[in-house]
């Protein structure tokens, strides 16, 4: 067994010194996202207060991981607490990185089952049973195909992975019935793909377009839409299914979503 210390390679006194904290998603933070995007709002959430109780305290150094589920965890920070700003519910620290570990930064993956509500440990309590699952070769993505029943995802999500091998070859070799939901309201578009390059050509065009030349959805902000929508699969054909064939499996799934409603679509 191979153990987190065993890697960074902690006195007694940084161990003593030292906070760990496990980022976990909730309904409003998805760590995850926010690491592959390289999204500032990942730190935040890392030397974020909440109420009276402070996270870290100065001097202290931070180790920042993001839960990938099945008690495996990637380490993304390690970071010294170089100030205490002294504000709650919001970012409390000024922080500076320790450049001697970003090289395992997005790569250090360990096992560890958190039994305690609280996930901001103290390092001696818990480094001990940090064991190390993997370094990985390069930095972590988490971006294969996940089968077509299976796809759910954001748009910012759909701009990366429409750029992957696999998500490519899955998506241009499939028609289907597609699925918009805006998170904020609730609202759903259905709309089908053939064509070309299908699944992949028509969903290209909504990373280009923002809203695929459909009248309602040109309506809405493209901050909206980068915010709020997610895109998803109803149903797949292979490419000799006749076109019209996908456009009457369109219709039924529209009467059935009711998304020709305007109350809860935007089928036009």
């Amino acid at each position: 067994m191979i153990l987190l210390n065993d890697i960074l390679n902690f006195s007694a006194s940084e161990i003593e010194n030292t906070k760990i904290r496990f980022n976990k998603s909730t309904n409003d933070f998805d760590p995850i996202e926010l690491f592959k995007r390289n999204d500032k709002r990942l730190y935040e959430g890392n030397f974020w207060n909440y109420s009276k109780n402070r996270s870290f305290q100065e001097g202290q150094i931070a180790i920042g991981f993001i839960r990938l589920g099945n008690d495996k965890w990637l380490l993304f920070d390690i970071s010294m607490i170089t100030k205490d700003l002294k504000k709650f519910n919001a970012v409390g620290y000024e922080y500076r990185t320790l450049k001697k570990y970003d090289k395992y930064f997005g790569r250090l993956i360990i096992q560890y089952k958190n039994k305690s509500q609280n996930l901001i440990r103290r390092a001696e309590s818990v480094i001990n049973k940090c064991e190390v699952y993997e370094i990985i070769n390069d930095t972590f993505e988490d971006d294969d195909f996940p089968g077509y029943e299976n796809v759910n995802i954001s748009w910012e999500k759909l701009k990366i992975v429409l750029e992957k091998k696999d998500w490519k070859t899955a998506l241009e070799n499939q028609k289907g019935v597609y699925l918009i939901t805006d998170v904020n309201t609730g609202k759903r578009y259905v709309g089908s793909a053939y064509g070309d390059e299908m699944l992949f050509g028509r969903w290209k065009n909504y990373i280009k377009t923002y809203n695929g030349g459909n009248k309602d959805l040109k309506q809405l902000d493209h901050e909206y839409i980068k915010s709020n929508f997610r895109y998803s699969i109803l149903e797949i054909y292979k490419s000799t299914t006749d076109d019209k064939f996908i456009i009457n499996r369109e219709h039924y799934w529209m009467k059935v979503l009711l998304t020709k409603n305007k109350n809860f679509g935007y089928n036009n």
